[in-house]
């Protein structure tokens, strides 16, 4: 997975410890290993270029890299609410599979009301069956919901959003702008310290890219709407964080939104295209506010093309582009066959993460800033270029030995962390505070 250090500018210097890999049509380990080496790699450079220490050496977990594309939080007496809604899944149309993501309320009532059946699988299945798969996937997206029929690979690279991502890179590089030299008060153990992160991401690959960037020092500000929930995997992406609840349609929330940007290092959002045009924060108006606000944005089916403002997620994009299907022709299933983990949010996240500190170390050395913009169908064409032949021998789920033995305080109760599957000499990946509940801080910077 070279290119994904190409696409950065880094060189592939990073040593591989550990064996195994997850078992799938797919190299999703490498994959792993490969976007958790770019941050590290990247890392070392940037603390290079602040003359704070020689580039150290980089290893990457095999193991713990795999692990930390799942769940990275173990409860110690309580347990994590279901990661799916009860109706989110897989159902049979006319002519092929369908995937129904539900787990927000307003997507769950547009499938619901588009398909006039009752909150239960038995019902929605029923109904599914008499529609053709390719027209319910229409109806809901118009709808204002999500759901993505199974496609093939071929059928993918026919489709028109199959071609525009085709041509897309896999990242973006975009509105260069030059700026002087930053200087944000780095320490050789924390090389991101002083650098204010707004995050305005959702599930999953946004929240994973600030989270990488607080195990590295950033102090890192959530912001999401007042009745926005993710139960399921807060307790997983909110380590090192701070949330708090904003409401951009109210003049006094705009003018808090608008002075925690002014004093922002950087922006990581996970909007569809146009949508804070929407809100009234374009490019231009973002750039005035904070003229070298370094951002790092993605989307779920890529920036072009006919499906770019489509909403999306993990699961919807492995249906779309041919993952579910060569997984179940491999497997020989009866139904479409996802990969182990949601390998596309993750890499993309710490893809982000990587761009951003690539940015961090051309402006450090006076080469002005720009943004960089990702996609997790992009992600998925990388992957699928790199078939594992073998079904590896690395277990789905952790054990005891892959987490750190300290207790991490959270609101739900005490847990287990993962270990960091990225080790840099002298600079370890580790994060000053625990998971928090959204909206349980102020919107203010520390």
């Amino acid at each position: 997975m070279d290119e994904v250090f190409s696409y950065l500018g880094l060189k592939p210097d990073i040593q591989i410890t550990g064996e195994g890999a997850l078992p799938s049509n797919y190299a999703v380990t490498d994959l792993a290993v490969a976007a958790y080496g770019a941050v590290g790699v990247a890392i070392a450079e940037l603390r290079a270029a602040q003359g704070l220490a020689k580039t150290p050496e980089v290893q990457v977990n095999r193991v713990l890299a795999s692990r930390w594309y799942g769940c990275s939080i173990h409860p110690v007496g309580w347990e994590l609410p279901p990661l799916w809604d009860a109706v989110a899944g897989l159902y049979q149309c006319k002519n092929g599979w369908i995937r129904l993501h539900t787990n927000l309320p307003h997507h769950r009532r547009v499938a619901l009301s588009v398909l006039n059946a009752a909150p239960t699988r038995k019902a929605v299945a029923q109904a599914a069956q008499s529609w053709r798969a390719e027209e319910l996937e229409t109806a809901i997206a118009q709808a204002g919901g999500v759901a993505t029929m199974m496609r093939s690979a071929a059928d993918w690279a026919a489709h028109p959003q199959g071609q525009a991502v085709a041509q897309e890179p896999l990242i973006d590089w975009v509105s260069p702008r030059h700026t002087a030299a930053k200087n944000w008060g780095a320490t050789p153990a924390r090389p991101l310290n002083g650098l204010k992160v707004l995050d305005l991401t959702r599930v999953l690959a946004g929240p994973v890219a600030t989270r990488t960037l607080a195990g590295f020092g950033a102090q890192v500000l959530r912001i999401d709407p007042p009745d926005w929930e993710e139960p399921n995997v807060i307790p997983d992406v909110t380590l090192g964080k701070r949330c708090a609840r904003l409401d951009l349609t109210l003049p006094k929330d705009r003018a808090t939104f608008e002075a925690l940007l002014s004093d922002t290092d950087i922006l990581v959002h996970g909007y569809r295209k146009g949508a804070l045009s929407g809100l009234g924060y374009g490019l231009a108006a973002r750039q005035e506010i904070r003229p070298d606000l370094i951002e790092a944005s993605l989307n779920a089916y890529g920036w072009t093309g006919p499906w770019a403002t489509r909403r999306g997620f993990d699961s919807l994009v492995q249906m779309a582009c041919g993952i579910a299907d060569s997984g179940m022709r491999r497997a020989k299933a009866a139904e479409p066959t996802p990969l182990p983990v949601q390998a596309l949010d993750h890499a993309t996240g710490y893809l982000m993460a990587a761009a951003v500190i690539r940015v961090l170390t051309r402006a450090a050395q006076g080469g002005g800033v720009q943004n960089a913009r990702l996609s997790l169908a992009r992600t998925a064409a990388l992957l699928m270029r790199h078939e594992q032949t073998e079904a590896g021998a690395l277990a789905h789920a952790p054990v005891s030995a892959d987490y750190s033995p300290d207790i991490e305080p959270t609101p739900w109760g005490p847990a287990h962390r993962l270990k960091p599957a990225l080790h840099i000499e002298g600079c370890p990946m580790h994060w000053e505070s625990g998971a928090v509940d959204l909206g349980s801080s102020p919107a203010r910077w520390a």
